[in-house]
């Protein structure tokens, strides 16, 4: 006959993994959840990275090949067409500073005439001529994130 002892211990450690097995599968579903939602994370930050990196190089070169000084006498720079661009694109001083490397004050002294910008500033005015308002919106945005 068995000892009732050995019965009691056999059912006691039965429940005992019937319980554990139950509450080790909860927190298996859940962290699967969480693997997947980390993985989906990662694409996201990934395509984000690329879609920053992408337009940092199309602010920060020019669209076209490099102009030679042939082609630079095709764009000009008055005070009062950068004024014009800037509240065409609906941008501050503050923001069209931003985007192109320069201080708010250097802003306002090209939108007055009492000086001009330099060469690599403006490549960077010719890529901004030839975006929209949208595009530069969307730039604005992902410098922001």
């Amino acid at each position: 006959m068995t000892n009732i002892a050995t019965v009691f211990k056999e059912e006691i450690s039965r429940l005992s993994r019937k319980e554990v097995r139950s509450e080790t599968e909860i927190l298996k579903k859940s962290s699967a959840q969480y693997r997947s939602e980390i993985a989906s994370l990662k694409r996201r930050v990934d395509a984000l990275e690329k879609n920053v990196t992408r337009l940092t190089k199309l602010i920060s070169t020019p669209a076209e090949p490099k102009r030679t000084s042939e082609d630079k006498t095709r764009f000009r720079f008055t005070a009062k067409g950068f004024k014009t661009l800037r509240q065409r694109l609906g941008l501050t001083a503050d923001v069209l500073a931003g985007l192109l490397d320069v201080s708010p004050a250097t802003i306002y002294s090209w939108e007055v005439g009492k000086s001009k910008p330099r060469d690599a500033q403006m490549e960077k005015i010719i890529v901004l001529r030839e975006l929209g308002k949208k595009e530069v919106a969307a730039i604005l945005k992902s410098l922001t994130e």
